[in-house]
């Protein structure tokens, strides 16, 4: 039988997302133009989920922690947003 996970506690919001090398090799080379498709989708990826924050519980104990990590969700769901919309519609309203 699988144990049951622990919920993690929240780290401060205020706190830098974590990162790897291969996090920042890829962020590098999208800032640069040059990224192959996986460092694409891994800088998109790092961005979302852990600059964003954006599937992170965001209540903290303090109300400041609570605005920064809500603040951060805030913009991951603005880029999964526009990830997700719908273009030809986009181009129909803008026409």
């Amino acid at each position: 039988m699988a144990k049951p996970l622990k919920p993690l506690a929240p780290t401060p919001a205020s706190t830098p997302a974590p990162y790897c090398i291969a996090d920042a090799e890829a962020m590098h080379a999208l800032a640069e133009g040059r990224a192959e498709e996986g460092q694409q989708k891994r800088a998109l990826k790092w961005i979302i989920e852990q600059a964003c924050g954006t599937y992170q519980w965001a209540y903290r104990d303090n109300q400041r922690e609570t605005d920064v990590a809500l603040g951060r969700q805030f913009c991951g769901q603005q880029v999964i947003g526009l990830i997700k919309i719908d273009i030809s519609k986009l181009r129909r309203q803008n026409a």
